[in-house]
């Protein structure tokens, strides 16, 4: 997940937990070939602009290298089964497998 600590931006400041997950979903439903990307995720996000939305991803990306590169330990996720694959994965790493960045 993104983190606020990484702008200074006040409007950064402002994103709730729940509107982060609007944001996330908003993501995963307008993948990057969606014409009008970013300003239809302002509007599923609601009180936020294209330039802020793009920044908010521009975060996540930040997050997600410095996860993928180690820099961040993984936090130890519930396993859940995957009856479709048979291996154990966590909800979390199922979504963000689904999610086109």
């Amino acid at each position: 997940m993104a983190s606020s600590q990484h702008s200074s931006s006040h409007s950064n400041l402002t994103w709730t937990a729940k509107k982060n997950k609007v944001f996330e979903n908003a993501l995963a439903m307008y993948d990057r070939e969606t014409p009008d990307r970013w300003h239809k995720i302002a509007n599923v996000v609601g009180g936020t602009t294209e330039e802020e939305v793009k920044r908010r991803y521009q975060i996540l990306v930040e997050d997600i290298d410095r996860i993928e590169s180690g820099k961040v330990p993984l936090p130890n996720y519930q396993k859940v089964p995957n009856i479709s694959k048979g291996s154990n994965i966590s909800i979390t790493e199922q979504r963000l497998k689904n999610l086109k960045l």
